[in-house]
Parts: structure tokens; sequence; C-alpha cells
């Protein structure tokens, strides 16, 4: 099931792709990442939905990586008397606490905490920006707005932030439950939504305690002060262009983008680019060529994966908005523009034994053609260092862990299987030409570059390079 390809394909399940023959369709067309999105459906749906990926991964024997979406707090309008109000460019209006209210000229909103940090200046974003007002003035249990952009509003729509730091936590009562059953199911990444801060992730680290990768949704202007920071603590980042594309200018999601993909790469951090990739494939059997080039451009930035949401989840076209994906990105990955944009970036090297090998391997393998390289590797991380020089060859993975071999399924340019290594080094050398030659990862007489570290099964040891025959 080695993918001819170097970024990855992240899906996510829903009413048009639960069934286990589905999953399996979707898997073959491409797919190496499944994403449960626990903003809908219920605990028994994803139980359903884990339990196929799992039956198809022990039949193809093939590790495949499951990723679970919090939900994370969503902040909405309480319920509008009349059950609509149109609002006019220049009118003031009054927004006070509560989950609804019978009075003219206003607006319920029932989260306290959006009026502790809510100041003159600051605008609301509602229904997904069709409609934008700006704070006035302070009144008692709420604030007037003046409306920018007017427009009608109807009960419980959604209110982004773009200017105001919530003192809230990213992390819900529901999302703690659903966090609980995930860990119980055994996942192997958690997505948090709506982060703000380092303080987020430092909560998600430790609600998580390692079970999982801890992935931090990028969807937040806070989040975009802190990305350094984000990167450092995270595991893996999604770019959530979304939300983010709601709170700060369109204009400006690209360069977003474009900096986070690179702040993840210098720090050799997986990142997904998500959200309206194939937008058009809900509900149309080809993509707009602009998707198509939107999807390009994250393969050129170097992205680790891109993804489709209500592509696969819930559109009409999910088999075919997976393959269209896979063409586009092995198409991109053979232009002749790709070697030299993505090797354009050149992420420093620590001046430390198992950085130095692993881009050493690297730079040795695409210099004298190798067939790729074959990392031995306990949490995934040696891998994590060759991926990040983006070599123009593949890298072979080999993990104790069947947790690490899941994880790595979301890593540019990795294919990996699951071994418990070789007891001396030359049982190592045998076990890494067994592998490349069985997964068809190298063919007899090419030649291969092996990561590991001595003495073996020590994380973090990596320390020996050998270029060998197969």
């Amino acid at each position: 099931m080695r993918r001819l390809r170097r970024a990855r394909i992240v899906a996510t399940l829903g009413p048009a792709s639960s069934s286990p023959e589905m999953i399996r369709t979707l898997f073959e067309s491409g797919v190496d990442v499944f994403r449960l999105n626990f903003s809908h459906g219920s605990h028994e749906d994803h139980r359903a939905r884990f339990d196929a990926i799992r039956a198809l991964e022990a039949e193809v024997n093939h590790p495949i990586a499951i990723l679970q979406d919090l939900q994370g707090p969503k902040i909405r309008l309480g319920a509008v008397s009349g059950g609509k109000m149109v609002l006019e460019k220049g009118q003031i209006v009054r927004m006070v606490l509560g989950k609804d209210t019978s009075e003219p000229n206003t607006l319920a909103l029932p989260h306290k905490e959006i009026f502790d940090a809510l100041m003159p200046g600051h605008h609301l974003l509602i229904d997904d920006g069709k409609v934008r007002v700006k704070v006035v003035r302070m009144i008692d249990q709420g604030v007037e707005v003046e409306v920018i952009n007017g427009g009608p509003v109807t009960d419980r729509k959604g209110v982004n932030l773009p200017d105001t730091l919530l003192d809230l936590s990213p992390i819900t009562e529901k999302d703690r439950a659903d966090l609980a059953f995930g860990l119980e199911l055994g996942v192997d990444w958690v997505a948090f939504s709506f982060v703000q801060r380092p303080a987020d992730l430092i909560e998600a680290h430790g609600l998580v305690g390692g079970r999982a990768g801890v992935m931090a949704k990028i969807e937040k202007p806070s989040a975009l002060k802190h990305f350094d920071e984000l990167v450092r603590l995270a595991d893996a980042i999604m770019v959530a262009r979304g939300d983010l594309g709601v709170e700060i200018p369109p204009e400006d999601v690209p360069g977003a983008q474009k900096d986070l993909v690179r702040a993840c790469r210098m720090a050799g951090k997986p990142v997904i680019i998500a959200t309206q990739m194939l937008e058009s494939m809900i509900t149309a059997p080809t993509p707009t060529r602009a998707e198509a080039s939107d999807v390009a451009t994250a393969i050129y930035d170097g992205a680790d994966a891109v993804m489709l949401s209500a592509e696969s989840a819930s559109g009409q076209y999910p088999v075919e908005a997976v393959e269209i994906m896979d063409h586009i990105i092995g198409r991109t990955e053979r232009h002749h523009s790709y070697p030299p944009l993505i090797h354009a970036l050149h992420p420093a090297v620590e001046p430390h034994p198992q950085h130095l090998i692993s881009a050493a391997a690297a730079d040795v393998a695409s210099s004298i053609g190798a067939a790729g390289v074959v990392a031995f590797t306990q949490s995934g991380t040696s891998s994590m260092r060759i991926a990040r020089q983006r070599p123009s060859v593949p890298i072979l993975s080999i993990t104790p862990s069947i947790q690490t071999a899941r994880r790595l399924a979301l890593l540019w340019g990795t294919d990996t299987v699951q071994s418990n290594g070789g007891g001396s080094y030359d049982e190592m050398v045998e076990q890494a030409i067994h592998h490349a030659r069985d997964t068809g990862f190298a063919q007899p007489g090419e030649t291969i570059v092996i990561v590991s570290g001595i003495p073996f099964g020590m994380a973090g040891s990596t320390n020996n390079l050998r270029i060998v025959t197969v």
C-alpha cells in the first residue's frame, strides 16, 4: 500500500463515508489519515468508524492514523426576538447577557466571559462574518454596538471575536468527555480547536498525557501572535482556514498559511492545510481550477498533508474528491518547479549527533541517488528530522511501536512498517534490506541509506549512518 507521493491526505468521515466498504475504498484511493469530527455524530457513530478503520488496518497490514478533532467552544447568539432581526449599516444595537430577550433593537449573547473581555473598538462577526458590528460603549450587563456590515440575524448564529482575547479554555466539558472517549478507543492524534495561547496547549498535553499526538488548530488571530511558541509546544499543527478566514482579512490568509508551514518545517513538526480545499466537490464531480491551484500551492509550500472536510464527510462525491486530491498532489510533486521550491528553505541543523546524522542521511541519499532512507525509530523523531530536510528520496521508517507507526502516517514522504528491530548491528542491516525489498521501497542492486541508534531500542540515540546495497 505504499504511496507514490510525498504529501499525505486526511479525509473526514461522516454520513457519506461511514460504511466499512466506503472506508476501504477511500483508503485504497489514497487516504492516509481518517478524521473523526466530534462536532457532529454520537460516540457510537465514531466507535463504529474507529472499529472499521482498525479492522481495515489489520487486513491490509498497513498503519492508518486516526485523528480526533474536538469541537472546542462554540460562541453563539441567543434566541432573537421574533426569530429574525435585520440590521442596517450604521444602526446602534444593544447586546446583553442572556439566552434570549424580548427587548427591541437588542440581541442576547449567553457568554459572560465575552462581556468581561470586550472593549470599545472590538469587532464581533456574526454568521461567519456576514454581519459585522463594532463595540462603541459599555453598558450595564452588555454593550452597545454599531452595525458596520448589515444583514439578517436569526437564532443561535455563530459569533467570532477577532480582536478579543477571551479568558476561556478552548477545552469545554464536552471536549473533555469526548477526549476521554477518544483516548479510550486509542486515537493517534487529537486536534484542539480555537487554541489562543501556549497555556492552552500545556493544558491539552496534561489531559492527553502522551497517549496521542497533540495537534493545535490555528484559527484565531491571537494564535498567530503566539505561533512560534505554539509550534514548539504542539506535536503537529492544523491551519484551519475556515474560522481563521473569518477572523482575519481574506488577503492575509495565504501569507499566514505560508508562515505557519515554514515554522512547522523549521521545527520538524507535521502541518495540515485544511478547509475548503475542494469545496465545490461537495456537489460537483470535479473541482474548480482555483481549488486545484489551492491544493497545489499547499504542496509547493511543503505542507505534510492536505485535508478534506465536508467533501468526504457529507458530499456527493467522496471517492472522487480523494482521487482528485491524490492526482493533484502527484502531478505537483512531479512538476519541474517543485524541487527548487521545496528546497529553497534550509532548516537549521542543531549541533547534536542525532540531528546531524538525520540531516546527513537526507543529503547523502539525495546526492548518491539512493532508493531512499531507512530509519529505525522508537518515537518517530528520527523520521521527522529526516523529513524536515525534504529529501528527494522517500523515507522508510521501521519502529517497534504501532502507535508510532500510526502517527507517522501523517508525516511527509514517510512510509512505516512495524518491526521489533534487530538484536545486533548486522541483524539491523539485514532487517532494513528485507523491509526495503519487501515493501517495494528498493530493488535488488539499489542503494539505501540506513539511520539507527546504537545501542538499539533507546529513544534519542540516533548516532549511526550506513550505506548498503540491497
